[in-house]
């Protein structure tokens, strides 16, 4: 198709552009409990609460790995392994001085 994509490629879409490289392992995401929650509760209105989702992160295995997804890709939005986006870009500013 016009080119951009090598038709021979195992994923093509992987390849447009450069747009989608492969994020490498995100299996742990199958075993989040926010997947079996509500979305709204990690994406609260602003000023609204995070009590739920801290409550759900608290509980979930991955935990650790979301948590490092979400500072890794510059996350901005939502919680991500228990912590608000204020709260990672503090984590982020602490761990950068400590380095």
């Amino acid at each position: 198709m016009w080119g951009a994509i090598d038709d021979s490629a195992e994923e093509p879409l992987n390849e447009l552009w450069g747009l989608f490289k492969p994020d490498g392992d995100v299996s742990w995401q199958h075993k989040a409990l926010c997947a079996q929650t509500d979305p709204e509760a990690f994406f609260p209105e602003k000023g609204g609460s995070t009590r739920d989702a801290e409550r759900v992160c608290a509980k979930c295995e991955v935990r650790e790995q979301c948590l490092k997804w979400a500072i890794d890709h510059d996350e901005r939005f939502g919680i991500w392994g228990g912590m608000s986006e204020r709260e990672r870009r503090r984590y982020k500013k602490d761990h950068r001085e400590q380095a």
